[in-house]
């Protein structure tokens, strides 16, 4: 479903030329879950904006589904992330002013869909926030937030979601809680799950770790036992 072939990105500050990501090269395979990991600076953001579709490869090659999105336009770059890519951020991201089903439907709102409110509502259901949706995020904690932004993501039907520190502003009991959701989405829904994380203990939920390091990816492994989601 992902598969990156010798991906280099580079950028331009002032004079001086940062390498984010040197020759990396892994395949994702449709359903499944996969935790990024590595230290400040590794990379691991410019590997997700690639993934996502929110950047492109200096060199090397991107291909999901079997088509190389590594050279399309910025246009075409917007079809393919609202067709098939859900995101969550550390930040939450909700708009202060509108209610948690308003701040779910807004991606609805830019493709035009009918039945937005009713699919906005089974997004909130699905993520267990179905008695918060009036509710604006102001009156909501952290970990009720970032259900709502999970929910936004989820409204669209995606193939796959992007979590990048998708717990790094929560409490250990939240985290958990937001966790155990991607993690039902990914058991129970078949969407494919790739988290950026920084804490051990939510990147052994997954079902796979890869692990960045200046750049580069120095180990790629299967998680040998996992706990039971919710717990």
């Amino acid at each position: 479903m992902i598969d990156l072939d010798s991906v280099d990105k580079t950028y331009q500050m002032g004079e001086v030329v940062v390498q984010a990501l040197r020759g990396v090269s892994c395949h994702i395979e449709k359903g499944e879950m996969v935790a990024i990991m590595g230290p400040s600076g590794c990379g691991k953001s410019t590997l997700m904006h690639i993934i996502g579709c929110l950047d492109v490869p200096t060199s090397g090659k991107y291909f999901l589904d079997g088509d190389e999105v590594s050279k399309l336009s910025d246009s075409q770059l917007a079809r393919v992330r609202n067709k098939k890519i859900g995101f969550v951020f550390q930040i939450f991201n909700l708009i202060p002013r509108i209610s948690a089903l308003a701040n779910v439907e807004l991606p609805l709102l830019y493709g035009n869909v009918s039945n937005g409110g009713q699919r906005a509502r089974e997004a909130l259901e699905r993520v267990g926030m179905g008695q918060r949706a009036t509710h604006m995020p102001n009156q909501l904690s952290g970990g009720e937030q970032q259900r709502v932004a999970i929910a936004r993501a989820l409204v669209n039907n995606p193939a796959i979601i992007l979590a990048d520190e998708p717990t790094g502003n929560l409490d250990s009991r939240s985290s958990l809680e937001i966790i155990a959701i991607l993690e039902r989405l990914n058991q129970e829904d078949g969407i494919t799950i790739v988290v950026v994380t920084h804490e051990a203990e939510i990147a052994a939920r997954a079902k796979r770790i890869i692990l960045l390091r200046d750049g580069q990816i120095i180990n790629d492994r299967l998680v040998s036992s996992q706990p039971e989601a919710g717990t």
